[in-house]
Parts: structure tokens; C-alpha cells; sequence
């Protein structure tokens, strides 16, 4: 019979303290904990708030496609909606409509605007965007997704949108 080899033994011992030793120990934070803790705590305040007009209500006032063009809708929830504008199936544009009392410093920002389009304040965001702020409330804003898509091809569609109408809307 063959004497007991004990250091045979000893190295899956060590080898499985080893293992539940670092498996149990504990994880250090994540680098989004802090902002989940917040976000979740009672009182802690609504990414949207209650009083957000629905983002179905502001459909109506998108332009309608025209000759060559195309209008997709692509997201609409509460406070926001989205569409995208293709030309030859190529996507040129977003046309967006968002409901700033959930974000009350983008409509701030409008404040020192010096620019207006259709009697609205309107500012360039970059070099790929132009807004403009409805009722101190909505902003409407068109996005280049196209090189070829101008600041002055912006300009025009926002005007085609029901700008008036949207002034009126009942949130």
C-alpha cells in the first residue's frame, strides 16, 4: 500500500479556499451606482415630468412630406417625437418637436437668441441643427443627417411645420 501523499492534497484544498475566499469578497461600485441611487429614491425627481404634453398631440404639427420627400415617425413618448426625413430613401433630416418643461434650461438657452424664424427666437446648435422655441415652451428642431442637407434646407423645414398651430396646443 502507497504512503499518503499529502501535498497531493493540500493543492486542491488551498486551490478551492483560494476560489471562496475572492468569490465571495465584494465588488467595488459601479460608476453609474451613485446616479441609480438617486434616481430611484422617493422624492427624487421625474426624468419627465407629469405635466409633459404627450408626444402624440405634437404629430400633427410635422410637415408633410412633399415631392421627393419622405416622413417617417421613429419615437414618440411623453414630452418628445421624432421623425425622420429621407429623400430617395436616404435619410437627410430629424424633425423633432420636445416639450421643455421637463428641461427648463432648453428653453433657457433661447433667451439670448438673436435670430427668429417665422416670428419665433431660433438658434443654430453646431454646425448640423437649428431650433427654434415655441411658446416659451416647445422647441421644434431640424437635424443635417446629410452632408448635402443645408443650414438653409433647415431653415425652410422648420418653417414647415404648423408652428401656429403648435402655439395653441393645450398641454
Amino acid at each position: 500500500m502507497k504512503p499518503f501523499n499529502w501535498r497531493k492534497a493540500l493543492a486542491p484544498l488551498l486551490l478551492s479556499v483560494l476560489l471562496l475566499v475572492t468569490g465571495c469578497g465584494s465588488k467595488p461600485p459601479s460608476q453609474f451606482a451613485d446616479a441609480q441611487k438617486e434616481s430611484t429614491q422617493k422624492g427624487a425627481p421625474a426624468a419627465v415630468s407629469k405635466d409633459a404634453t404627450q408626444g402624440s398631440s405634437f404629430n400633427k404639427f410635422f410637415p408633410k412630406p412633399t415631392a421627393g420627400y419622405e416622413r417617417v415617425f421613429t419615437q414618440e413618448k411623453k414630452g418628445f417625437s421624432e421623425a425622420k426625413l429621407k429623400r430617395g430613401g436616404k435619410d437627410v433630416a430629424m424633425l423633432s418637436i420636445s416639450d421643455t418643461i421637463s428641461l427648463p434650461s432648453a428653453a433657457k438657452k433661447f433667451e439670448s437668441s438673436t435670430t427668429k424664424i417665422a416670428g419665433f427666437p431660433s438658434m443654430d446648435v453646431g454646425t448640423m441643427q437649428t431650433a427654434l422655441l415655441v411658446s416659451n415652451r416647445y422647441q421644434v428642431k431640424v437635424q443635417s443627417r446629410d452632408p448635402g442637407f443645408t443650414k438653409q434646407d433647415r431653415q425652410t423645414w422648420i418653417q414647415k411645420f404648423d408652428l401656429n398651430g403648435l402655439s395653441r396646443l393645450k398641454s
